[in-house]
């Protein structure tokens, strides 16, 4: 079923969405303005290509900054982490960011039957991916985590503004979803700002925005899983859009000859076994992108091109375990692969 990550431990690099990297630009002005900081758990990157100031990119970082102080599940005074410790108690008044991202994640949940779910918390913190000393679980304590999941004992009310998890325990963790929705965060502070072209790298997660002053499209690397960081597997070319990939290659230990990788299902309470290595969704929202690739990547490949039905002008990229790249319908247009050891499939 489901995997969401805590901003904490995605450390340097995004969870559920990663291993893409912006190709290399030249540079169309005089001097590209661009500031890079951790927040949201991994290290973000705005780069001003044309257009905005120092002012804009202040703005941008401290937005990044209030949705971390509000939907960080591993800091103690976000209202997230009030929500998770109220659970079974009360609900709890949130911010209109909370609340609309919690709202849309249960959406997801809801589209997905399940295959996205931000009650996963529970199975998250008991597994600790990326914190070390990761060891895979006793069973009793995932069964005891598993029977905490359940997004349907999430109950929003839109009037009063509040969350209430319905059971002691429960725990929210939105690291699938929240990043995207920042990217589109700072999507308007660029229009705002009059920016015309800026590129958004919050931890592997690409928003290219605006159009270039030479019009030449976009140029978005997927990470290869094969390689070391910045070494791509396939370019995507476009105007403005998102691209969010989801991948069990830079996350995860070995026991006992086993690799234990941080993508989770809620299902069996162990990392998810369906021969996928990434799904990289290209959009132009930036939090949709993120849910579908953690839902495709849960969903596997026909369930997971089946879903992407719903959301026009949404492409996906799907590579599995044999090398082999599988593209949802129109995604070609935009797909070039670089790497010949990989080959594309028929769906």
């Amino acid at each position: 079923m489901s995997m969401l990550m805590h901003f904490s431990n995605k450390m340097l690099i995004s969870v559920a969405v990663f291993g893409v990297l912006v190709a290399a630009a030249p540079a169309l002005q005089a001097e590209e303005l661009s500031k890079t900081d951790f927040v949201l758990g991994t290290v973000c990157t705005v780069r001003l290509v044309e257009g905005g100031n120092s002012a804009t990119l202040t703005k941008a970082f401290a937005r990044l900054r209030t949705i971390e102080a509000h939907m960080s599940a591993n800091r103690n005074d976000s209202e997230l982490s009030h929500v998770n410790d109220m659970a079974g108690k009360e609900p709890v008044k949130v911010s209109d960011d909370t609340f609309y991202v919690i709202s849309k994640a249960l959406e997801y949940a809801r589209l997905t039957n399940g295959a996205f779910d931000p009650t996963v918390g529970p199975l998250v913190k008991l597994w600790n991916i990326g914190n070390g000393g990761e060891k895979v679980p006793p069973e009793k304590e995932i069964l005891a985590a598993k029977a905490l999941i359940n997004w349907r004992d999430v109950a929003m009310d839109e009037k009063a503004h509040t969350v209430f998890l319905k059971k002691a325990g429960m725990r929210i963790d939105l690291g699938a979803i929240a990043k995207g929705y920042a990217a589109d965060e700072i999507e308007k502070i660029m229009l705002a700002d009059k920016v015309k072209a800026a590129i958004i790298d919050l931890g592997g997660n690409i928003f290219v925005y605006g159009s270039k002053r030479d019009k030449s499209p976009w140029r978005v690397g997927i990470q290869n899983p094969d390689s070391p960081r910045g070494d791509y597997l396939a370019i995507v070319t476009g105007t403005q859009m998102t691209v969010v990939t989801s991948g069990i290659y830079e996350r995860f230990f070995f026991e006992n000859g086993k690799r234990y990788h941080h993508i989770l299902s809620t299902q069996t309470g162990f990392p998810v076994d369906n021969g996928l290595v990434s799904v990289s969704i290209v959009s132009k929202s930036s939090i949709d992108a993120d849910g579908l690739s953690t839902s495709l990547f849960i969903l596997g490949i026909q369930k997971g091109m089946e879903f992407l039905g719903q959301f026009p002008d949404t492409y996906a990229v799907f590579i599995d375990n044999q090398k082999k790249v599988y593209l949802s319908p129109g995604a070609s247009k935009v797909f070039t692969l670089l790497d010949k050891t990989y080959t594309l499939a028929e769906k």
